[in-house]
């Protein structure tokens, strides 16, 4: 039985067999035909909804491949200092909640970006303790590596000059000894673990107004990195009737062992809630520069990043995993991270042949991919490991990367190099450090700009096409979810899981991606998100 007919539209399905259609026929969930609007009005019984486009865009549903659906949907309900442009703006805004808030309770917030002030420098904790004196404060940064504590914070994690350095990370500190406040990486754990718990029925509200915002973007699908409370929270919504999205869940590296013991493997689940890959962190990032390089960076000849997991360890892990039916995914961002991360997968390739696995039953992943030496531009390809990227980092990060890695960047968030050399590509947001928007990734892999800058792109070698682009929201994460045979194209018996956009996204210019209107987005043959009659 048709349920449900959308005529009269100008439909991309991203299937080289028949590229356009101008109508599709729905029922139960999957799409049973393509065609003209005249012969698919004709496959309408009595209780069909036949729904006129006149003339709208069709698009298979965007995918994210790389985000952080937790932090996301915290995000929302924390201080917004998202690329504050001052410090003073900064904390301007924790005193507003602070003004709200009772003395003695946590206040937090995300998206700080020291870069962006005049003084690049590290913030500290008698800036907060200024506008906080009486509640315990923490910031993570945009890029999701530092956190700025004031003394509230630290205390209440009992961070002392005595407190050790946590392996893979730092307690930043002055020349007597003392916490400045600022934590980098695995350091952050110390505070972030004294946070007052959240119960997964709360953090399950919170996902629903985030999946509102997606849905509202054109999201369809996600694939998630955050820890098992986000799946707990994920389950909630499913048993309440109110998960709009389809999700694959990564198993951070702590929760490894228990995954094995468990027997899970990969894509345990549906085509809504599965299981992904493994996450293991080779590195840090480039804003507080703990991302791992093989030459230092530029003005500080003795800082070369900061391993978090080094290579042996990671070898250990990513073999287990393999050995016990789960890919892994690598977050590597500097490159000597992204060498080491490459050194491990082509151990564990060796060790996948020798069982008889062909490279597609194992879909690892290095997440990121931020740099890469020249000698490696080619391994990606070679081993068949996914290139999961996020162009807008290329846009967001341009100026960083200049001053940090200068020349360098010729190699810097490059898909086009990946995709020249014949590797897969998965394309996200890594929200919320990022915006999670597909339209702004997409126009920054084809412009390499940000505001109309820099003329003619940041690297314009490194631009790819608008198609390249498409697919990397669409069928690349499909791959890498191993759903691509249902999903990521629109095509006869695939997922009905779709957006309608205001305009053809191409006969518009470059610059007028962003501005492109969302107007429906159906997942599963249901409409999420609807604003045309």
């Amino acid at each position: 039985m048709i349920q449900t007919i959308l005529v009269n539209g100008n439909i991309i399905t991203m299937d080289e067999d028949r590229p356009r259609a101008a109508a599709l026929a729905i029922s139960y969930g999957r799409v049973v035909a393509l065609g003209e609007s005249a012969e698919m009005r004709r496959l309408a019984g009595a209780s069909a909804t036949v729904v006129n486009l006149d003339g709208k865009t069709v698009l298979p549903g965007l995918i994210d491949a790389h985000l952080h659906w937790e932090a996301q949907a915290r995000a929302l309900r924390s201080v917004n200092v998202f690329e504050a442009p001052s410090k003073a703006q900064a904390l301007e805004r924790v005193q507003e909640r602070v003004a709200q808030t009772a003395d003695g309770e946590w206040i937090t917030g995300q998206g700080w970006a020291q870069d962006l002030w005049s003084d690049r420098a590290f913030p500290g904790k008698a800036d907060l303790d200024a506008v906080a004196p009486n509640n315990p404060v923490y910031l993570s940064a945009k890029s999701g590596h530092a956190g700025w504590a004031n003394t509230a914070a630290l205390a209440a994690a009992g961070v002392t000059e005595a407190t050790p350095d946590p392996e893979g990370g730092q307690i930043a500190r002055d020349a007597s000894g003392a916490a400045t406040g600022i934590l980098l990486e695995t350091a952050m754990e110390l505070v972030e673990d004294c946070l007052p718990p959240v119960t997964g029925d709360q953090l399950a509200d919170m996902m629903q107004d985030a999946q509102a915002l997606a849905h509202r973007a054109g999201l369809t699908m996600l694939h998630d990195f955050d820890d098992p409370s986000c799946l707990a929270a994920l389950q909630i919504l499913r048993e309440r009737g109110q998960l709009g999205l389809r999700v694959v869940k990564q198993v951070n590296q702590a929760w490894l062992d228990a995954a094995l013991a468990s027997g899970l493997r990969r894509n345990f689940g549906d085509d809504w809630l599965r299981i992904g890959a493994l996450k293991l962190f080779a590195d840090g990032a480039l804003g507080p520069k703990t991302a791992l390089m093989f030459a230092p960076y530029e003005g500080e000849p003795d800082n070369y990043g900061m391993p978090v997991v080094d290579k042996e360890e990671m070898v250990e892990y990513v073999s287990r995993a393999s050995a016990c039916g789960l890919p892994s995914s690598v977050h590597a961002i500097g490159d000597k991270a992204v060498h080491d991360a490459l050194d491990v997968f082509a151990r564990v390739r060796a060790e996948e042949a020798a069982r008889g696995e062909p490279a597609s039953r194992r879909r690892h992943r290095i997440e990121h991919v931020q740099i890469i030496h020249p000698l490696d531009a080619g391994r990606l390809a070679e081993l068949d490991v996914i290139a999961s990227m996020q162009p807008i980092h290329a846009t967001s990060d341009m100026a960083t990367a200049d001053r940090y890695w200068g020349e360098r960047n010729a190699y810097a968030y490059n898909p086009r190099l990946q995709l020249d050399k014949g590797a897969r590509i998965a394309f996200g947001s890594d929200a919320p450090v990022e915006p999670f928007d597909p339209l702004l990734g997409i126009h920054a892999a084809v412009t390499r700009q940000r505001d109309g800058q820099p003329a003619g792109g940041w690297y314009p070698d490194a631009k790819i096409s608008l198609r390249e682009a498409l697919l990397g929201f669409t069928r690349g994460p499909a791959y890498a979810a191993e759903m691509e045979d249902r999903l990521g194209l629109l095509r006869e018996g695939f997922l009905a899981d779709l957006i309608v956009l205001d305009r053809d996204i191409y006969q518009v210019e470059p610059d007028e991606i962003p501005q492109l209107a969302v107007q429906g987005t159906m997942v599963d043959g249901v409409w999420r998100f609807r604003d045309f009659d």
